[in-house]
């Protein structure tokens, strides 16, 4: 996360390896003719999928994982180890022979994320350090190069397809491996100078890389960039990557993260939704499509040491927030280098679950609350109010303020009997309220259904 190379023959001891080329753009004028399609109509067709997804699931894998956070002593590392640790390319390139997850099941993963409820996976076919977790045919930086060898993007788009999940990419711009990647990290300047390093070439790779991502794996629904940051991707860059990813698949989402730099404030800017990071913003952002990634632990990638693991409720919390403000939660996934997941995520998925299988219409196609001050957070969709109560009341009622349009019905979405919560007028500015049965439905986070004859009007 946020804080392939073209390998020339035997750079990593692999011995000259023939790559068959793909078409690409003209190392000149890339990105000066690329015209983005028009917003529009279509843009909300584009989108619906994940505007009723609400929930999905981030994976950070890698070379990194094999190291599990720990390098020379310090464990404090993750998928940024190369760069934290300050590892040599060499030496780095040494984990290409190591990696082989023989527990690796596709199915599994994704499996695990149906039964939690999310309805899209977005996975790592390349982080910071360059390496594919795909048979990237321009590199030998890649999965095939290992004693794994097969395409991990090829086995998730099969298993993601056979469950009816949504398979998405999460591929960096940055790359701290391939040669004409620049700028270079500056504790490296002393043993990779730049002599001969063209960055016209690396987009050209990015772009190549791209193509294959949105060509050989069916549909893809989204493309997450990320490692855009730096002042060597520019604005009119990101522009032509965004075109390309929608020239290959017209109905792909991508991310704000293809953003580039530019000198001069940018009135045109780029993506689809934007990507707060490790945090919900405070009011969400009315009228814009938005998705929070936050990690279960401490990290992205795997780090053995990082125990420090959210709670189901704080999770769970994560989901409603982000839900009840608009937005998506795009929740990680550190996996082993052996192909697991920690034990604490195969937990907290599974209660995550059992928690979605009954309150899961109140997070799916939902809207943001309606309620500017209230004791709880709620969504809301067509003529029906979920709120999210997890200081269930012993006594007193439960105040909904400003609600202008009388309730039909209420009850809790965890009562298989759908037994009728009171409702009535309450406090001096008669507005109204529910009466809450003593005990909570659900231990965690209840949810109670108010349904209107109308869509509902708060004020």
């Amino acid at each position: 996360m946020k804080r392939r190379a073209f390998v020339q023959a035997g750079a990593i001891g692999l011995g000259a390896l023939a790559l068959p080329s793909l078409p690409r753009p003209g190392e000149s004028g890339l990105w000066a003719t690329t015209v983005l399609p028009p917003a529009g109509p279509a843009d909300d067709v584009r989108m619906a999928w994940w505007r009723d997804a609400r929930f999905g699931m981030f994976i950070h894998w890698g070379l990194y994982s094999i190291l599990a956070g720990e390098w020379m002593g310090r464990t404090d590392h993750a998928e940024w180890i190369r760069n934290t640790a300050h590892i040599p390319l060499a030496e780095y390139e040494k984990l290409l022979a190591r990696f082989n997850p023989v527990r690796f099941d596709a199915d599994r993963w994704v499996g695990m994320a149906k039964d939690a409820g999310m309805k899209y996976v977005t996975i790592t076919s390349k982080h910071h350090d360059g390496f594919c977790l795909f048979d990237n045919r321009l590199t030998n930086w890649c999965v095939r190069s290992t004693p794994f060898k097969r395409d991990v993007m090829k086995e998730m788009a099969a298993a993601t397809g056979r469950a009816g999940l949504k398979q998405c990419w999460y591929h960096s711009i940055m790359d701290w491996h391939h040669p004409d990647y620049l700028p270079r990290r500056d504790w490296e300047a002393a043993t990779r100078p730049v002599d001969g390093a063209r960055y016209s070439r690396f987009i050209q790779y990015l772009h190549g890389s791209v193509e294959q991502l949105l060509r050989n794996y069916g549909d893809i629904g989204v493309m997450w960039f990320d490692g855009q940051w730096e002042q060597t991707w520019t604005h009119e860059m990101g522009r032509a990557l965004y075109a390309r990813c929608r020239e290959l698949q017209p109905s792909v989402i991508v991310n704000n993260r293809v953003e580039g730099w530019s000198q001069t404030p940018v009135t045109d800017p780029l993506g689809d939704f934007r990507t707060p990071e490790q945090e919900v913003p405070a009011t969400g952002w009315p009228g814009v499509d938005w998705e929070s990634c936050i990690t279960m632990n401490d990290n992205w990638g795997y780090n053995s040491h990082d125990h420090h693991f959210k709670t189901v409720a704080q999770l769970i919390g994560l989901l409603v927030e982000t839900s009840s403000k608009g937005g998506n939660l795009l929740l990680n996934i550190g996996p082993k280098a052996d192909g697991t997941f920690p034990d604490e995520s195969v937990e907290r998925l599974a209660a995550i679950g059992r928690w979605m299988r009954v309150n899961g219409e109140a997070i799916y196609g939902t809207t943001a609350s309606l309620f500017s001050k209230a004791a709880f957070r709620s969504t809301t969709k067509g003529n029906r109010i979920y709120l999210f109560v997890t200081d269930w009341p012993e006594v007193g009622p439960l105040a909904l303020p400003g609600l202008k349009t009388a309730v039909r019905s209420a009850y809790a979405l965890a009562d298989q009997t759908k037994a009728a919560i009171v409702v009535n007028a309450g406090g001096p500015d008669a507005s109204q309220a529910l009466i809450l049965p003593r005990n909570a439905p659900d231990p965690v986070c209840s949810v109670v259904v108010l349904e209107f004859d109308q869509a509902p009007v708060v004020g």
